[in-house]
């Protein structure tokens, strides 16, 4: 990590962010990580709706609005009325000096703002314009309101495929389909950089929750495009394989089994679980005749589970070379030792909260360390600063705030 502003390798990059929730700022924010200088354009009137997402009913409770933290860090932000006129010129001047324009407005709301493509193409003709939609922008449904929960996990399939309707929370951890999607928008902006250094020319990039919800679920969806016959859903004791599923120890945690290559970790895995005799057991011989005994085979796989605690366990699975997880607590995943050495988990020093963590980024550039993680701004936070570097003069700049144009 960088203590340093306007360092790291993105340096020099000015990205001009018209987005809410995760989706577009979680593109944004990896930008801002490597060094663009990230400016946040938000409404006056509240601000970016993830602002206060941390407030909703069955949400982790926090003083501190760690929803919109984790993608609106090392970004300024200015609150500017895009109705108004005066607010049109101020937004029209910071896109003319840009490089990246980002946002997951609905296209139609963007028409009428005048920040659709056509419009700032001609503004700024080497301006990457990069749009994150839900549907796509094409179809019957190209202007639906769309959000991660319906379009990546409900529409792709992976939400019917791995859960069921009842019996369980009913929703995804929050941005959990937002956050990868915003990767593949962080990636076509790149593109679209490294188009423009070779043809000197702007160009418009994009991506959709929707399609990047059946990239996540591409194998499946392949699956059906062939016209394989899929099998129906079983209960666990019946399951048709017993390398991917949960077992409960002693002390009543779940292991979760990752076993890829069964040829070659079928021995470790029952010297891990101490049952060397299903060697020579005709019932588990081979894989073929594993298959038509699975039923018993995993009944005395949860007979050994729970004979020892799950720190025997993790020692065990260690030893032998097998894939597996614990499944976690969430002081647990926050506090992986793992995540911590690897630079997933970092510090940040907070002005109200003090020392916190953050989660970084997922990317790393050897030789190009990152911004060390700053707090999101707070409404409107640089908006003098950002409109005194445009060339206004302080009485102008104060007009715009008597007249609610602006605010900080």
């Amino acid at each position: 990590m960088s203590d340093n502003t306007g360092t790291g390798l993105l340096a020099g990059i000015r990205v001009i962010e018209v987005a809410t929730m995760v989706f577009g700022p979680a593109a944004s924010v990896v930008l801002a990580d490597f060094g663009a200088e990230v400016i946040k354009v938000e409404p006056v009137n509240g601000g970016d709706l993830n602002r206060d997402y941390h407030k909703l009913p069955g949400m982790p409770v926090s003083e501190l609005a760690y929803t919109f933290q984790i993608d609106n860090r090392n970004k300024k932000s200015i609150a500017l009325d895009l109705k108004s006129t005066a607010g049109h010129v101020a937004i029209s001047k910071l896109i003319a000096e840009a490089d990246v324009f980002v946002t997951n407005y609905r296209v139609n709301a963007l028409g009428k703002l005048k920040l659709d493509y056509e419009n700032l193409h001609v503004l700024n003709p080497r301006l990457i314009y990069a749009l994150g939609t839900g549907y796509g922008e094409a179809g019957d449904e190209s202007d639906k309101p769309g959000y991660d929960n319906v379009c990546y996990w409900s529409r792709s399939a992976i939400e019917p495929h791995v859960f069921p309707t009842e019996g369980w929370l009913g929703i995804f951890p929050f941005g959990a389909g937002d956050h990868p999607s915003g990767m593949s928008l962080f990636a076509a902006i790149m593109l679209g950089l490294y188009a423009r250094q070779k043809s000197g020319e702007g160009t418009k990039v994009s991506t959709s929750l929707l399609a990047n919800g059946a990239w996540a679920n591409a194998t499946m969806l392949q699956a059906q495009l062939c016209n394989a016959a899929f099998q129906g859903k079983r209960p666990r004791n019946q399951a048709y394989n017993f390398t991917s599923l949960h077992y409960r120890s002693k002390d009543n945690r779940l292991l979760k089994l990752g076993i890829v290559n069964i040829d070659k970790d079928w021995q470790p895995f029952c010297h891990a679980i101490s049952r060397a005799e299903f060697f020579a057991d005709d019932r588990f011989a081979s894989e073929e005749v594993r298959h038509r005994n699975m039923e018993l085979l995993i009944s005395l796989i949860d007979e050994a589970f729970a004979q020892h605690d799950m720190t025997y366990w993790q020692q065990s699975f260690a030893q032998q070379d097998i894939p597996f997880a614990v499944l976690p607590t969430y002081p647990e995943a926050a506090n992986d030792a793992q995540k911590a050495a690897n630079g997933i988990v970092v510090p940040l020093e907070h002005p109200r909260f003090g020392t916190i963590r953050t989660i970084s980024s997922p990317i790393e550039v050897d030789n190009h360390s990152k911004r060390t993680p700053t707090a999101a701004p707070e409404l409107g936070e640089h908006s003098r600063e950002i409109l005194a570097e445009l060339g206004y003069a302080a009485d102008e700049i104060q007009r715009l705030m008597d007249d609610g144009i602006i605010r900080e």
